[in-house]
Parts: C-alpha cells; structure tokens; sequence
C-alpha cells in the first residue's frame, strides 16, 4: 500500500490502479452483478428445481434399461416430423429418466440415424424424456419450449450471453469475465498490507464505521474469497473464448484441443455399425465404467462419440470419451482423464469448476457465494467512494470558507 514514503512514481502508478480498479467496478456493477447472481442460481439449478417442483417425481421401475438401440428406436418413433435423436444421456442412477436431444433430420425427414448416419443436424429443436426400462416416453419438449423454458432457461440464457442469441452475447460476457479478472487482481495488489498490518488486512476492525468500515469489509471478504473468484472468472473467460484460451494454455501446457470431433472414411456399400456394438466396442476400450452418454454419427464421416464414467468417478467430473469408426469396426480415440497431459487436465476441469461440479459440495457452495459476492462488492466499492468523495467536499468547502474568512 502506498505512504508518504513512498517515491513519487509508485504512488502514480498506485492512483493509476486505484482508479483503474474504481471505475471498472463502477462502470460495469450492473452487468457484473447480474453474471454473479445468475451464475449462482444455476449452481444451485437441481436444488430449485426440486423445490419449486419443476422436476417431476417420477417413480419408474427399477430393472435393467434396455439396449441403447431399442431407446434410440422408441425417441425416433416419438419424434416429431423433421427431427432426429442427436444425443442420448443415460441416467447415472436406476429408477431415473433418460434425456434425448433432437435435431433437426437431413431434408426434413424425421427419423434421422437408421442404417447409415446422416448429414449434419442443424442445432437442437426439442428433447424427448424417456424411460430407460419401459421405453414409455414420458415428456415431450418442443423447439418453443426449449427456447422459452421458463425462469431457469431465461437464467441460463441471461448468464451465458445476456440474452443475445448469436456470437456477439456471448463475446460481451467474455470481456466482462475478462474484467473480473482484472477486479480480482488489482484488488489483490491494492489490499497488500504494509509489514506489520498483515493480520487485520484478513479482517474488519472492531468498532469501524463509514468509509473505514467498508473498505475493511471489501478487503476481508475480497481475500478470502480470492482463489475461487478467481478460478471462477478464469472458466467462465474459457468458456467464452475456448480456443483462443486453450491454445494459451497449450503454449504453456501442450494439450490437444478435447472439443475436436473425430472424422472417419466412409465405406461405399459397407452396413456401418449399429450403436448396441460401438457401445460395446466403448465399453471394452474402458473397462467397468459407467454409460452416460451416446451421440450417433450426424454424418458419413463422423464417429459415434460414447461418454464412460470410470469406477468411482465424482459427479460432474470430466468424463472419458470413446470415439468409434462405424465404418471399420473398431475404437479410433480414447480419451481419458487418467492419461490427459498437465494442460488437457486443465482445459477439461473448466467447465465443472465454473459449473460447481466434480469437487464435491464444498467446491459447489464455494462457487456459490463467489456469485453472490459481486453485489457485496459493489454495494461497499461505491459506499467507498461516495463516502470519500463526501468527506472531500466537505473539506474543500471549509477550505474555500477559511479562506473566504481570512480575504
């Protein structure tokens, strides 16, 4: 922290920063607050959506689930016309629904995958919920349902690109991740206490009132609070500017780009492999593990991409993915968290630390009340400085009054 001691020129560079930091905070306090709130309220999604009731408590029985082609021929039949299955995630627990997402089917036609894959889908149009061991299709949501989906949609959509639907919404929450960052770290080098004041900088002084009071407040609370706000903003930039992010990382920490989709060579005339054995195929690749997820072939030259949890695997963590050629018969990718590099780890672990998930619940309502924090932030930064700027005019009117009383 700067004193009279100091030189001249760090204690220019140290008001540059303050203000930097000032005016960042004021400028972008609304939008700023907005992410932390909604992006908290998403931590806690299943929690509402249980007590609000959103999730209905379905009693399904309990036996074995049926074969993943049987599920993908039951969504199929209940698709609407000019849609197809894309992707099918499994429950993770018996007794539980499975989620199909649909797609729009190659020229309108619904159906989609049948012997062969098809041409690419064009985005999301609606999800079928199905029980895995019946086969009974037990909700249907459709395109306007999907985009309209009721508060905890808007939410979604208010966090991840406040609202916009193109490229531009989701840009403008990167920068504003991007400006949190700078929040956190010139926070961290404007708290620095001087030697001997490292104690009380962790915390508010007893008795303190007005602009102390809140500057203690914003101090405490900004460093203990630092490491997870900063975790956090980091991911969410991340998401928003995956590849520009990812090949920062990999400079530093070579790492493949995970999100990349495996191509394969179609074969002319060849019956290509049904999902039951790429499943099969995956399942021998990772031993043990757990199915959660099937996406087919949307095209000739794409693989079936299987998502497996291997033993013991924690909730929301990154999860392995096999790729199958459908075309020779055979696993042509295995990517597993176990042999990730330093830098695929890190790449593959933003999305859950930003979402709360594959930590535990600790981790999970750490993550929550760094979003609640901006708020807090923003109420004690302004209160900070209207409160200076109060005291300031205050002495520069009975400055201007001595002065007028001396002439």
């Amino acid at each position: 922290m700067a004193n009279a001691s100091t030189p001249r020129s760090q204690r220019l560079w140290y008001r540059t920063l303050q203000n930097i930091h000032l005016w960042t905070g004021l400028v972008l306090c609304l939008p700023l607050v907005l992410l932390g709130i909604t992006g908290s309220i998403l931590v806690v999604e299943d929690e509402l959506r249980d007590l609000t009731g959103d999730r209905p408590n379905l009693v399904l029985p309990t036996g074995p689930a049926q074969p993943m082609s049987a599920i993908l021929a039951a969504a199929r039949a209940a698709a609407p016309s000019g849609t197809q299955p894309g992707f099918i995630t499994l429950p993770e627990e018996r007794g539980q629904p499975a989620t199909v997402r649909l797609v729009a089917a190659r020229n309108g036609e619904k159906g989609g995958l049948q012997g062969a894959p098809q041409a690419a889908p064009q985005g999301p149009v609606g999800a079928l919920t199905i029980d895995p061991v019946s086969l009974a299709v037990l909700d249907r949501s459709t395109p306007g349902q999907v985009a309209n989906g009721g508060f905890l949609r808007t939410v979604h959509t208010l966090h991840a690109n406040l609202l916009v639907r193109d490229r531009s919404g989701r840009e403008a929450v990167g920068w504003l991740g991007v400006a949190m960052l700078a929040l956190g770290v010139s926070g961290l080098v404007l708290w620095w206490p001087r030697p001997g004041r490292w104690k009380a900088a962790f915390t508010v002084k007893a008795g303190a009132r007005g602009a102390r009071f809140h500057r203690d407040l914003h101090g405490a609370v900004g460093i203990w609070s630092l490491l997870v706000f900063l975790v956090v903003s980091f991911s969410g930039v991340y998401l928003a500017f995956p590849q520009t992010l990812g090949a920062g990382v990999s400079a530093l920490l070579p790492a493949r780009d995970l999100r990349a989709p495996v191509t394969v060579q179609p074969v002319r005339g060849a019956t290509p492999t049904d999902v039951d054995r790429a499943v099969e195929l995956a399942r021998q690749a990772l031993p043990g593990a757990d199915l959660r997820f099937v996406a087919p072939p949307a095209r000739p030259d794409q693989a079936y991409r299987i998502g497996l949890a291997p033993a013991g695997h924690p909730q929301g963590a990154p999860m392995a993915t096999v790729f199958v050629d459908p075309w020779t018969d055979r696993v042509v990718e295995l990517r597993d968290p176990a042999a990730y590099s330093a830098g695929e780890t890190v790449l593959a672990w933003q999305r859950p630390l930003h979402a709360g998930e594959g930590l535990g619940p600790l981790w999970k309502w750490a993550v929550f009340l760094s979003g609640v924090l901006p708020p807090l932030f923003a109420v004690t930064g302004t209160l900070m400085w209207w409160l200076k700027r109060k005291a300031r005019r205050a002495k520069d009117a009975e400055r201007a009054a001595a002065l007028a009383a001396a002439g």
